[in-house]
């Protein structure tokens, strides 16, 4: 390992391999070394664009002189495997997410990589968001004051031919799950990091308009332990695809976040005294103060990048990184409850888990 740099691999070419590729080479702290693909075309190809070495062989990949870490991108129900042997072989290891399809086997690569002494985080790229930093700040410094409902929305458009272009894809086994396991986990992941732990769920789940093993449509209702309720909708069958929402509700503020940008915020702080029938929408938009213009994100993949430096300073500095194993085991937990509940037609409570 260079003093000042992560030597960073990727195993699996696919179609995400680039965004890590590019992320990577824009960390301050981290270098691309080599590319993995059980596929020759694939790792060929990825090797020649990044001009960096490319294996077939994963004991090969893993003997790359100069490589600290690696990053799996692979089908989620491959995770905890790949990742067992990349930590047997002394590597730091980020995962995308979701950790696995498991709570047994991401328990499995967690274990795995602390018995190695190794570093595990899971791609969670919008908690490094700078609104969403924001509104988690607002929240931790009590402005918000006691949080009373957060929503979650992922409703987005997959046709069957996106379902039909990769075997692993829409299966129980490799995928784990349709519209939340996939698409629906990092929305997820901020609803209960910004609202705290969840207590218990009731949820239902809808194969509607898709020839696949798992969800694409899905509605949930959750109990926080701070006594909040919260909402999930996950769906891929809603044309033609609709942004990512989030809206925090607390008792002295509100937060509307639409793909990671911050699109209302109203506090006491801000509007002041409010009459006992709220405030009318003129009313409102005369009190509100327009929000400062968030800057633009210097490319498509800057999120990525953000948490590829983290994690390279987190080996560097011998620290944990911003998001480790163990919180990605939290969205995952959520997510088998609304199945489970789902499936039992029943409230389920995520201490079943534990």
């Amino acid at each position: 390992m260079l003093s000042n740099s992560v030597g960073f691999g990727v195993i699996g070419c696919g179609v995400i391999a680039p965004t890590h590729c590019d992320a990577i080479k824009d960390a301050p702290n981290a270098h691309l070394v080599a590319v993995f693909d059980i596929d020759q075309a694939r790792a060929q190809k990825m090797g020649e664009r990044y001009d960096v070495p490319f294996y077939t062989s994963q004991a090969d990949f893993l003997a790359q002189p100069g490589l600290d870490a690696v990053n799996i991108l692979l089908p989620s129900g491959f995770h905890a495997t790949v990742g067992a042997a990349v930590a047997a072989a002394g590597k730091h290891l980020l995962c995308e997410k979701p950790i696995d399809v498991t709570v047994e086997n991401a328990l499995k690569l967690i274990e795995a990589c602390e018995a190695a002494g190794v570093k595990l985080g899971v791609i969670s790229q919008h908690r490094f968001a700078p609104d969403i930093i924001k509104v988690k700040q607002a929240i931790d410094s009590g402005e918000f004051g006691p949080l009373v409902l957060g929503e979650a929305s992922t409703k987005w458009y997959r046709s069957q031919q996106y379902y039909d272009s990769g075997e692993w894809r829409g299966t129980k086994a490799l995928d784990g799950g349709g519209a939340l396991m996939n698409q629906g986990v990092h929305y997820i992941d901020l609803l209960q990091w910004l609202l705290g732990p969840v207590e218990s769920i009731k949820a239902e789940i809808r194969t509607r308009t898709h020839n696949i093993e798992v969800e694409d449509l899905a509605i949930a209702i959750l109990r926080f332990a701070n006594g909040a309720l919260g909402s999930i909708t996950g769906s891929t069958a809603v044309f033609p695809g609709l942004p990512e929402t989030l809206a925090i509700h607390g008792e002295d503020a509100t937060a509307l976040i639409e793909k990671d940008i911050l699109k209302g915020f109203y506090s006491k702080a801000s509007l002041g005294e409010v009459p006992s029938y709220g405030l009318s929408p003129r009313e409102l938009k005369e009190r509100e103060k327009p929000l400062p213009a968030s800057p633009p994100l210097p490319t498509p993949y800057a999120l990525h990048t953000a948490q590829i430096a983290d994690f390279a300073a987190a080996i560097l500095e011998d620290r944990a990184p911003a998001v480790t194993g163990r919180d990605a085991l939290v969205p995952l937990e959520i997510i088998l409850a609304i199945y489970r509940s789902a499936a039992e037609n029943r409230e389920v409570k995520l201490d079943e888990f534990k």
